[in-house]
């Protein structure tokens, strides 16, 4: 339990932080899941209008260090592809 005033405050600043992040991780994985549920129904337009959605959604989150920058291009660079896949 905090003891001072300042580490209670602390406390208090890190449970809003908290739930500001938990919010936006939970808005990118549900774009991110549109685009997959696309993939997975085989429907390449719909797919790809959920990639353009998407796409800033997840650099958005690693701009406000949700993710890291290198995982976010990791995922929109994998999406693209089996997104790119669909049409062969």
């Amino acid at each position: 339990m905090a003891n001072t005033a300042s580490a209670r405050k602390m406390t208090r600043k890190i449970a809003k932080r908290t739930a500001i992040n938990k919010s936006r991780r939970s808005r990118m994985r549900t774009f991110v899941r549109k685009v997959e549920e696309a993939i997975a129904a085989g429907n390449q337009q719909d797919a790809l209008s959920a990639l353009q959605s998407a796409e800033p959604e997840i650099m958005r989150a690693a701009q406000r260090g949700i993710v890291h920058k290198n995982n976010a291009s990791r995922k929109v660079s994998r999406l693209a592809a089996r997104v790119k896949a669909l049409a062969a």
